[in-house]
């Protein structure tokens, strides 16, 4: 306990510059470009348009939760999913080589390594924000509506954030000393977003698998944001409760392992 609030008590100390490389991150992902900061809603708007039209009109893909749900109810379920899912795929294929492409802020003793996971999941968390509110905006549009509900969204993705943070953190402190990890990711990341039921709904599939598939907190994680945002469906605490306890059990981890290698970085780098 004395660890983690050690780790809280460091963000609080260092929140300038865990706010100053988070912008320098969002910055980045648009760096040069014309449009600047409109790509944050255009990118977005490009790939709900095509969901849209391939899953939706094409295949008609359907999550069954509604009544009387249609195509485009199904692409924005589809979009919320993908959006959130985004945040996780980015610690995956993106944190192996955080620590190892940053040598400077490795041999400065006191630079504090760990915000840069926090940063880099703290600006994907940016813009999967504005690709959701792009589906609360639509959403009127379907069969589903707003309602105070939304309030609770936040304390829904908390999880997520959680578990970003920690995979992050125990994948850049691998990554270091075994730099072929890198090159799994995308398969990882791929294998994470079929087993997480964000292109097909679950009760769909057998249930010797479903009840496996159900054990990944992703897969709750992305039913609850589709409930209060799209289907208007009340929060199950219980399970929303599961995704805290697995979600926190992974930060740990993450953490845990992240200080342990910490004092060796220096000297592999």
């Amino acid at each position: 306990m004395n660890k983690f609030y050690d780790l809280f008590h460091d963000f609080y100390k260092n929140r300038d510059l865990i706010i100053q490389f988070t912008k320098r991150e969002i910055e980045l992902r648009h760096k040069g470009s014309r449009l600047g900061h409109l790509w944050a809603l255009i990118t977005p708007s490009m790939m709900l348009s095509l969901y849209f039209f391939v899953f939706g009109l094409l295949f008609g893909g359907r999550f069954g939760v509604l009544p009387e749900e249609n195509f485009y109810d199904f692409a924005l379920a589809l979009f919320v999913g993908i959006s959130l899912f985004q945040v996780i795929a980015d610690s995956i294929t993106s944190s192996p080589n955080l620590i190892v492409n940053q040598p400077n802020f490795v041999k400065k003793v006191v630079f504090p390594l760990q915000i840069l996971s926090l940063s880099k999941v703290l600006s994907s968390l940016y813009f999967s924000i504005l690709s959701l509110g792009i589906c609360i905006l639509l959403s009127p549009l379907g069969h589903g509506h707003l309602s105070l509900k939304l309030l609770l969204l936040p304390i829904v993705l908390m999880p997520l954030v959680f578990l970003s943070l920690g995979i992050s953190w125990g994948l850049c402190s691998i990554g270091v000393f075994i730099r072929d990890i890198e090159h799994t990711t995308a398969f990882i990341a791929t294998a994470v977003m079929y087993s997480s039921a964000i292109v097909y709904s679950i009760n769909r599939i057998p249930i010797q698998f479903s009840r496996i598939l159900r054990f990944n907190p992703l897969v709750s994680i992305i039913d609850l944001a589709r409930s209060i945002i799209l289907w208007n469906k009340s929060v199950d605490f219980k399970i929303l409760g599961y995704d805290y306890f697995i979600s926190l059990v992974v930060l740990a981890i993450g953490y845990l392992l992240f200080k342990r290698l910490r004092p060796y970085f220096a000297e592999v780098i």
